[in-house]
C-alpha cells in the first residue's frame, strides 16, 4: 500500500502583460478541480485602497501602509515589492498553511517576486508565460483598448525587461493558442504530482 503524499506544491506564474496568464491559470484550476486536484490563487496583501467591487481577502488582503511595514519587519512575507507608492505582497504564513492542507497555490507575480519565492522555498515550481512575438503582444494590448499609447509603450518596455529573465524559469510556455497553452500548463502541474 502506498503513501500518498498530502502536501501541495507552490507554483509561481510569470508573464508580461497582455500575455494571458491570467485567463489560462483561471482556466487551468477549473480544469484540475474537475480532476480532483486543489489549487488556489494566492490573494496577496497591498497598500492600495480597493477599486469597486473588490473584497477584502477575496481579490487583497487591503491593509494600511504601518501595518504591512510591520509585516514585511516581521517577516511575514514570502515575498513582496514596492510598485510606484504602493506595496504587494505573499504571506508566508497563509501560503505554507494552504500547501500543508494539500492545496496547490499559484502565485501570480513578475520576476521580481519570483526571484524572491526561488530563494526562500527552492521546491516552488516557476513557469513563464511569453506571448508568440512581440508584435502580437502589442496587438493584445492595443484590442484590450484600456491603455493609451504611452501606457501601452510602458507595458511593451517591460515585458522586454521580463521577457530578458525568463530562462530564470523552470519551464517557458509560448500562449500562441490558448487551448495548447492550457494543456501545456495543465501537464506540468500533473506531472508535478
Amino acid at each position: 500500500m502506498s503513501t500518498k503524499h498530502t502536501r501541495g506544491q507552490l507554483y509561481v506564474i510569470s508573464a508580461p502583460s497582455g500575455a494571458g496568464k491570467t485567463s489560462l491559470t483561471h482556466a487551468l484550476i477549473e480544469r484540475l478541480e474537475r480532476v480532483g486536484r486543489q489549487a488556489r490563487f494566492s490573494v496577496s496583501y497591498t497598500t492600495r485602497a480597493a477599486r469597486p467591487g473588490e473584497q477584502d481577502g477575496v481579490d487583497y488582503h487591503f491593509v494600511p501602509m504601518a501595518d504591512f511595514q510591520a509585516m514585511i519587519e516581521a517577516g511575514a512575507f514570502l515575498e513582496y515589492a514596492q510598485v510606484f507608492d504602493r506595496y504587494y505582497g505573499t504571506s508566508a504564513a497563509e501560503t505554507e498553511r494552504w500547501i500543508a492542507h494539500g492545496q496547490d497555490v499559484v502565485l501570480d507575480i513578475d520576476w521580481q517576486g519570483a526571484r524572491q519565492v526561488r530563494e526562500r522555498a527552492p521546491d516552488t515550481i516557476s513557469i513563464f508565460i511569453r506571448p508568440p512575438s512581440r508584435e502580437e503582444l502589442e496587438r493584445r494590448l492595443r484590442d484590450r483598448a484600456s491603455d493609451d499609447d504611452a501606457a501601452i509603450a510602458r507595458r511593451l518596455a517591460e515585458a522586454d525587461d521580463e521577457m530578458a529573465r525568463a530562462d530564470e524559469y523552470d519551464y517557458q510556455i509560448v500562449n500562441d493558442s490558448f487551448e495548447d497553452a492550457l494543456a501545456e500548463l495543465e501537464r506540468i502541474f500533473l506531472k508535478s504530482t
